[in-house]
């Protein structure tokens, strides 16, 4: 049975796109079949796995409003086990064009619901706003998984977003959960970090994931390769926190809740200093 996570979080620069394009090469390294789905008109997740975005025929923009099919606009092979459903800025018009279109909501759910289960995971990368686009990936989802900065205004617009998926749980999709909380760009040699991880812990009533990804030199770098930093630098600690994120997610009913000192600990102790 596959599942459709839609990674989300309105405020912009929490490493969403970081997360879904990384998390969807660590997933497919392991052997699971994966669909990306660039929702966001900036189209970073699929210029981040390889793909020109701004050569392409038919993306999700030609399939929102019916000027393509889904295989007309799907790349089956930008990597190993992993696919793409891209976009790029034309996407960005979808939302007025869509304008009095009937059950616009479900255009991505119903598109979905031809292929996903060719895959094991469908991973959403949604825009930094609350949108039709949003509401398309969040109607379509099983599932949201937040990142969230180990910064001070961490909290900042959450609230919104939860309002917003139990909006769209009562309304539109009866079935969508939380699938939890993963803390992005943690910083070891602060204590900011280890605070800001603390408290969203204590105020916070969701699942929150383990691992930690950490602020590393080589995931800012990967996106401007191409690349998933799986492939761009393996070795690296962001290549080794996304790959035990997707275990993670793999056993995600099997896991016991967050203890953040042992993580923060552990990935102290181990990588030392960033590369």
């Amino acid at each position: 049975m596959s599942r459709v996570i839609a990674i989300a979080n309105q405020k912009g620069g929490v490493g969403k796109t970081t997360t879904s394009t990384n998390l969807s090469a660590s997933l497919a390294e392991l052997g699971k079949k994966v669909l990306v789905v660039d929702i966001d008109p900036q189209g970073n997740a699929t210029s981040g796995l390889g793909i020109d975005k701004n050569n392409l025929e038919n993306t999700l923009y030609e399939l929102f409003v019916g000027e393509c099919e889904l295989e007309e606009c799907l790349i089956s092979d930008a990597l190993e086990n992993l696919s793409v459903l891209p976009s790029n800025v034309n996407l960005s018009g979808a939302e007025i064009e869509l304008i009095g279109v009937d059950k616009r909501e479900y255009i991505l759910k119903k598109n979905l619901e031809k292929i996903r289960d060719n895959y094991d995971y469908v991973i959403i990368d949604c825009p930094p706003s609350l949108n039709i686009l949003t509401v398309n990936a969040l109607s379509a989802a099983d599932s949201v998984l937040v990142p969230i900065q180990c910064e001070y205004y961490a909290l900042e617009g959450l609230s919104q977003l939860v309002y917003t998926i139990n909006l769209v749980k009562k309304r539109l999709n009866p079935n969508l959960t939380m699938e939890g909380v993963v803390f992005t760009m943690y910083d070891a040699r602060t204590n900011l970090s280890l605070e800001v991880v603390e408290n969203v812990k204590n105020n916070l009533k969701q699942n929150i994931y383990k691992t930690i990804i950490p602020r590393n030199i080589k995931l800012a770098e990967a996106p401007s390769r191409g690349m998933p930093i799986n492939i761009y630098d393996p070795k690296s600690a962001g290549a080794e926190s996304y790959k035990l994120l997707a275990e993670e997610v793999i056993n995600h009913n099997e896991e016991d809740s967050y203890v953040p000192q042992k993580i923060v600990e552990r990935k102290t102790k181990k990588h030392g200093r960033k590369k």
